[in-house]
């Protein structure tokens, strides 16, 4: 014990770790940082970066196929599959380059890039204890951004395959001619989009009723709807055996309700079946650290674990797994270790998008959570509504907003409690509902500014000026 490597404070995690690890560079103290790999966490090397990089040349493929509808008769003669996986792997390997750079200029910081786990021993005046590699360093206080991992479904012969997940994916050199894509989450969405776009021939099995269930269900159902258009989809089908054989993959599904057998064969199986926790390969329990029932780092409002001068983040704690999440709790973090004045994590306002096509953007509540605590009022509006969505004959997109009811007093609609759009630009139209949530204002503040005519963020207005009651 005598001989162990003693710091301030040990963070884990190289994402939005990195966060905490500035912070308490800045103010002088003794840091250790450890990641077992990639540098820079989830959302650089195996997430969002990586996979907004490959569907950008994606999207404008099915633009150009679906071209013909605005007069414009265009063909694509090549898609440079390798040409597009390389310049997201530079992409990414340049940024990981720049973060490691840094870590050589960074005084009273050590940096361990192995995996590591927690010793069992208490914190005492010592420190508590992690295990890196061949040493055992200790640190008065420890923040745990250690992320998450592909969940990896128990079905009859998938170890014995060999499968895709979205992190082996991003290393494919050849484009596969077909692809059985195991689940049917955001993930799962993105990917299918991609391949499709690129030319594989892509089979989606979903155990669930709907695709990306967390939506609101007619955003689900469109989205199903436009995929279907470019690939098969099944919903409802649990896969039960995965083999090789000559031809490729064989997916074995079953439906959920009637048992009806559906089958594919593919050259290649991505896994996207949803992340598990990384607190297993940590050992928090050595510490004493509790998990949720989902094995995630459990944490109170202020991001504390149960446990004296440890904190959790990111997807280690399993809440809202978004790198823009990540970064906010990252600074509610530093707040609360570095102030006497607590701060609540507020994830009322919290963005997400699904880059499908089309795309996806929410946030706050769907409509059946807010009919739980709340007298609502729905309101939707068709891009075909504004004249910018004629424009573009988008004929499917539209939004969706979920209102509190106002009081006699507020003269109007009270706060927005949730808003939903599905189409082209989405997650920038999402915008500035958020920034109006954030601010708890009400659902007036949004039609307050003048809108440039004829632009698309007329689509969000029209959907609050439609309120009304729904039974």
């Amino acid at each position: 014990m005598a001989d162990d490597r003693r710091y301030d404070l040990i963070v884990i995690g190289s994402g939005s770790g990195a966060t905490i690890v500035d912070n308490a560079l800045y103010h002088g103290m003794e840091v250790a940082w450890v990641d077992r790999g990639p540098l820079g966490g989830t959302c650089l090397n195996v997430g969002c970066i990586p996979s907004k990089i490959l569907i950008f040349p994606a999207d404008r493929v099915v633009e150009i196929m679906e071209a013909g509808k605005l007069g414009v008769d265009a063909e694509i003669t090549g898609i440079d599959f390798q040409a597009i996986m390389a310049r997201m792997r530079r992409m990414v390997s340049q940024s990981r380059n720049h973060i490691r750079e840094g870590l050589h200029q960074a005084p009273n910081m050590d940096f361990y890039e192995v995996e590591a786990h927690f010793v069992e021993e208490g914190q005492g005046g010592e420190g508590y204890a992690l295990r890196v590699g061949d040493e055992v360093i200790r640190g008065r206080h420890v923040v745990i951004a250690s992320g998450a991992r592909p969940l990896i479904p128990d079905i009859e012969g998938l170890d014995d395959v060999s499968y895709l997940t979205n992190e082996s994916v991003l290393d494919l050199r050849e484009r596969p001619e077909s692809m059985v894509i195991i689940g049917g989450g955001y993930i799962s969405a993105e990917y299918a989009h991609f391949f499709s776009a690129m030319g594989t021939r892509v089979t989606i099995m979903q155990r669930n009723d709907r695709m990306v269930p967390d939506e609101e269900p007619e955003v689900s159902e469109l989205l199903e709807k436009r995929l279907a258009e470019r690939m098969e989809v099944h919903t409802h089908t649990r896969v039960v055996e995965v083999r090789e054989e000559e031809g490729g993959i064989r997916v074995v599904g079953r439906d959920r309700y009637d048992d009806e057998r559906r089958e594919a064969v593919a050259e290649q199986v991505l896994v996207a079946a949803g992340r598990t926790s990384n607190a297993d390969l940590l050992r928090v329990e050595n510490i004493g650290v509790e998990t949720d029932e989902r094995g995630y780092v459990a944490v109170n409002e202020y991001l504390e674990t149960n446990v004296e001068k440890v904190w959790a983040l990111g997807d280690a704690t399993g809440k809202h797994m978004f790198k823009h999440v990540a970064n906010r709790e990252a600074s509610i973090v530093w707040h609360n270790f570095a102030h006497d004045h607590r701060v609540a994590m507020d994830y009322s306002a919290v963005p997400h998008a699904v880059f499908s096509y089309p795309q996806i953007a929410s946030v706050g509540l769907t409509e059946a959570e807010a009919r739980e605590s709340h007298d609502i009022l729905v309101g939707k509006a068709k891009y075909l509504d504004v004249v910018k969505g004629q424009a573009m004959m988008e004929t499917d997109g539209f939004a969706k907003a979920i209102v509190e009811r106002g009081s006699a007093e507020s003269r109007g609609p009270g706060r927005i409690l949730g808003f939903h759009i599905i189409g082209p630009y989405a997650p920038i139209l999402i915008q500035e509902v958020v920034d109006v949530m954030a601010n708890d204002q009400p659902a007036g503040w949004v039609g307050q500014g003048m809108r440039i005519h004829p632009a698309l963020p007329e689509v969000v207005v029209n959907a609050l000026y439609s309120l009304r009651e729904v039974d």
